[in-house]
């Protein structure tokens, strides 16, 4: 416990769920986002040991930025959470390079900055813990509505697995861990790009019950404590997934077949 543990996205929905459950078991914080208003109303359901950075982790300076502050004020890092991520409600052929761009550099890159500025301290200190956030979808593409979205997500899977892998044959204290939450029931897609407002429904056939946001942010922080490579939150995914790469067209034709 009191780790010092920094959260991006840490203004809403799974992300502002991490922070109230680390918050409640005592842990030190630091939140970043945007929007400061939201930060500052998290932060002070948080308990008195959290520190608020405004950031667009789509900027590798707001990331390295939120890396120093954290150092400043609680004198190192245990774990980083790359939680920041947007979504988007639009086929395959009517993406623009405006769309796939965003969902690139909300979803990856804003990882891949978060990942290159703590890792260095990480390293320094002799250990330490990443975690980062991804999509049921980004291992399984069943939604097309979500075709961008579970593209960079699959990028941010491979990314995670790549790190962990060069890490571990030099620096075996760091711990590189992903999180595959499913349906969760957050605003999330209300505020994709392409949003019609109306919340989706899992892939046609499908099992996968909706989480809240609290049961996603459990799972997260026992993963802090017991540190594993991949955690799917939901336990109906791992074997969904199992199907799908057994026979993924036989899984597409189910999925899809109308009922």
């Amino acid at each position: 416990m009191n780790r010092v543990v920094v959260i991006t996205g840490a203004s809403a929905g799974i992300g502002e769920a991490i922070a109230r459950e680390l918050g409640r078991r005592g842990d030190r914080l630091v939140l970043a986002a945007r929007s400061a208003d939201a930060l500052h109303r998290v932060a002070r359901e948080t308990g008195p040991h959290t520190h608020v950075v405004t950031a667009d982790v789509r900027h590798r300076a707001d990331v390295e930025g939120i890396r120093d502050e954290a150092i400043t004020t609680f004198g190192g890092i245990d774990v980083w959470i790359n939680n920041a991520g947007r979504g988007i409600v639009r086929p395959v052929l009517d993406l623009s390079d405006e769309d796939l761009d965003e969902m690139i550099s909300v979803n990856v890159k804003s990882a891949l900055y978060g990942m290159q500025a703590v890792i260095p301290h990480f390293i320094e200190r002799g250990g330490g813990h990443i975690i980062n956030l991804s999509s049921f979808l980004g291992r399984v593409p069943v939604a097309p509505l979500r075709s961008a979205y579970s593209a960079a997500k699959a990028a941010l899977n491979t990314l995670t697995a790549n790190i962990r892998v060069d890490l571990q044959r030099t620096h075996p204290g760091i711990h590189v861990s992903l999180v595959m939450p499913g349906l969760v029931a957050t605003d999330f897609a209300r505020h994709a790009i392409g949003s019609t407002g109306v919340i989706p429904t899992g892939p046609i056939g499908s099992p996968m019950a909706t989480q809240s946001p609290h049961e996603v942010a459990t799972i997260v922080a026992d993963l802090i404590d017991h540190p594993a490579a991949e955690v799917y939150t939901n336990p109906a995914s791992s074997s969904l997934a199992k199907r799908y790469f057994e026979d993924v067209g036989a899984f597409e034709a189910e999925a899809y077949t109308p009922r």
